[in-house]
């Protein structure tokens, strides 16, 4: 049997947001790929911020990735889940496989890299690419070289470029071979979170028809 080859992910800006209030803004903005992430949170308000962004994500016709929730995911019949190291130790990874849910997967070292590659993921993450003051990394960063050849050992499997990460070095990650370019901080702490994601989807999606919007 052939190998099934990972679709091309549907854009390359990003976010990586933590609200479903964040999730709407950016889709509004043009975004076609966005990350949930919320790591704390009852479970009824958990569903209630799930709900809401991918209702956000199909009015706008965005793709939701949720973080680290594969049974939530699952539940929500959505459509892509990523998850951390630590994520795939707890996952039942059949049940994700089962229910079609397409899988990205962050990594920080060549172990790390080989036990994506082993689930055939639909993305690989890597980071950080330069220093991050979003969470405590363990990791040195990677910088743009690394990157250039994890994706020539990737090949047509997409990846992700993440951490510290602003405007002015999307060229870069994409020159490098970077598929996606992943954002928090630039964009969410900016004064004008709507235009940065704009002048975001500008540096990094510059052939799509911004009039569509």
């Amino acid at each position: 049997m052939a190998d099934i080859l990972p679709l091309a992910l549907p854009g390359r800006f990003y976010p990586v947001v933590d609200s479903a209030d964040w999730v709407r803004r950016m889709a509004a903005c043009g975004a076609r790929l966005i990350q949930l992430r919320i790591k704390h949170a009852a479970p009824d308000a958990l569903r209630d911020s799930v709900r809401a962004a991918k209702t956000a994500c199909e009015a706008h016709g965005a793709t939701l990735v949720l973080n680290d929730h594969w049974a939530l995911a699952i539940e929500q019949r959505l459509s892509f889940l990523h998850l951390g190291q630590e994520d795939l130790d707890g996952a039942d990874l059949a049940a994700i496989r089962r229910a079609g849910l397409r899988l990205g997967v962050s990594t920080h070292s060549d172990a790390e890299l080989d036990r994506a590659l082993s689930l055939a993921p639909d993305y690989v993450a890597l980071g950080p690419i330069w220093p991050t003051t979003l969470k405590k990394m363990p990791w040195a960063p990677q910088g743009t070289a690394r990157l250039a050849a994890w994706k020539r050992h990737l090949g047509a499997v997409p990846l992700v470029a993440i951490g510290g990460i602003t405007l002015d070095r999307v060229a870069a990650c994409l020159a490098a071979g970077a598929d996606a370019v992943a954002v928090v901080s630039d964009v969410l702490a900016n004064a004008d979170p709507e235009a940065r994601a704009r002048a975001w989807i500008e540096a990094a999606d510059p052939a799509r028809d911004q009039a569509a919007l």
